[in-house]
């Protein structure tokens, strides 16, 4: 879909124009002063965390490992990546192994609130058992979630929605999708 993928090079230069902007603020305060150089504090702005998932049942295996990083430009803004690996399969039925990275932005208006943006990129093979033989398909998804979330401490709980979704198209069956999320 052409139209798709317009939008989808319009959000992710968007997306990195911000974050080269954030980036750039930080360069701009950085001046000469006569002051002594305090230690670099960049990885005292640096969080990690992620999820691991796993699910086993009668004949289902659903494992996913998704570590992720941020870094908190000031109390507000924060800007990271995310990898994520999983593996599942369904006895006599399908397997299916992905694996992507995503961009990470979040904004707390107020400590208790988190909006986020998030473009993800995963590639999904799937091997089919049934259907008279072994059937391969291959697709490259693309998300672009925006969230809100209830935050306190380090968790923050809420739900995204993908403005790229489609129906006919693609790895998950709904936009919405919620989460959990949690930085040390």
């Amino acid at each position: 879909m052409p139209m798709k993928k317009d939008v989808l090079k319009v959000v992710a230069k968007s997306i990195l124009g911000v974050i080269t902007l954030l980036f750039s603020f930080g360069l701009f305060a950085q001046g000469q002063t006569n002051t002594p150089k305090l230690p670099n504090d960049f990885w005292r702005n640096v969080q990690f965390g992620g999820g691991i998932g796993l699910s086993i049942g009668s004949g289902y295996t659903d494992i996913t490992i998704a570590p992720s990083a941020i870094y908190n430009i000031n109390q507000i803004v924060s800007v990271g990546t995310a990898v994520q690996f999983g593996y599942i399969s369904a006895k006599n039925d399908y397997t299916s192994t992905l694996y992507g990275a995503s961009l990470i932005g979040l904004v707390n208006p107020i400590p208790q609130v988190q909006l986020s943006v998030e473009l993800e990129e995963i590639n999904v093979n799937t091997d089919y058992q049934y259907l008279g033989g072994n059937n391969t398909n291959t697709i490259w998804n693309t998300a672009l979630y925006l969230g809100a979330g209830y935050r306190t401490g380090n968790v923050t709980v809420g739900v995204r929605y993908d403005v790229l979704f489609d129906y006919n198209n693609g790895y998950y069956s709904d936009p919405f999708m919620p989460f959990i999320r949690v930085y040390f």
